[in-house]
């Protein structure tokens, strides 16, 4: 593949396009952050001030205090984790089967599969809605986790990872005795994390933002997760910027944490599965 040469002029100009995009995407979380500290008095003065001059944490005890954050805090840890781990498990099972599997129906079952992604989810969210409360599973947890572990998106890239490891591997592990289970355990599992690296940063930041479905599903406020907690605090504490801004560096930091840590397998991910055909 012959390599496409870059003036040093197109480079200049590709970076302050990306500096520039990095600061409008960074300033606003540094005065989210910067304002979380402050004081009644320090958010309204003009010229704004980035740094506070006496710095305070009584917008995060308030918090925890006054709204009892820390329950929807727990909410949303338990509900995110639960289905960011059973939705990946399941979605890399699936993306195994309908990549190195033949069965009856395979392609017709997949593209079924594949048209779900077109269906708008406020669509399904009656059906659901009344299903889960034949099953007496309204404002719990499993009420919460369940619509979310069969994502089709999660499926299709998984299988379009996996269909890019050798044949071969597999064949080898077979001729040497190994069952299925021992395969995708052995096998495949530690050759597809880089997708599921990038799946579960896909499924924890859409389970931790979701606030519709915890709106709609739950019922009490002991089962509120964060972004519930949110829409509530901006409704009782509508002057006090501080406090949300509190609240809004509360929901952000596990996002940033979770990338963090995934970030090498997950640009992997992208990277290969975007190779793939």
């Amino acid at each position: 593949m012959r390599k496409i040469k870059v003036s040093p002029i197109e480079q200049i100009v590709v970076h302050l396009i990306l500096i520039i995009w990095l600061l409008i995407s960074v300033i606003p979380f540094l005065w989210m952050l910067s304002t979380s500290f402050k004081g009644p008095g320090e958010i309204f003065l003009f010229p704004p001030k980035w740094i506070p001059k006496n710095p305070t944490l009584k917008n995060y005890k308030d918090l925890f205090q006054q709204m009892n954050f820390g329950r929807p805090f727990l909410n949303s840890i338990i509900v995110s984790l639960s289905t960011t781990f059973l939705s990946v498990v399941l979605a890399t099972m699936a993306g195994y089967g309908f990549a190195k599997f033949n069965f009856k129906n395979k392609n017709v079952l997949f593209l079924i599969i594949l048209g779900t992604v077109m269906v708008p989810g406020q669509i399904t969210m009656i059906p659901v809605f009344l299903l889960l409360t034949k099953l007496n599973l309204l404002n719990t947890y499993w009420g919460l986790i369940l619509p979310a572990l069969a994502n089709a998106f999660n499926i299709f890239f998984m299988r379009q990872f996996i269909s890019g490891i050798p044949d071969e591997l597999i064949e080898a592990a077979k001729m040497d005795g190994a069952n299925e289970g021992w395969i995708f355990f052995k096998v495949i599992l530690p050759l597809s994390k880089p997708a599921m690296a990038a799946i579960t940063i896909f499924t924890f930041t859409g389970s931790w933002n979701n606030f519709l479905w915890p709106l709609i599903i739950a019922t009490d406020e002991s089962m509120y997760t964060l972004p519930v907690a949110i829409s509530v605090l901006g409704g009782q504490y509508t002057e006090n910027i501080a406090m949300q801004m509190a609240g809004s560096v509360i929901v952000i930091l596990p996002l940033i944490i979770v990338f963090l840590f995934t970030q090498k397998y997950f640009i992997k991910g992208i990277t290969f599965t975007g190779l793939k055909g």
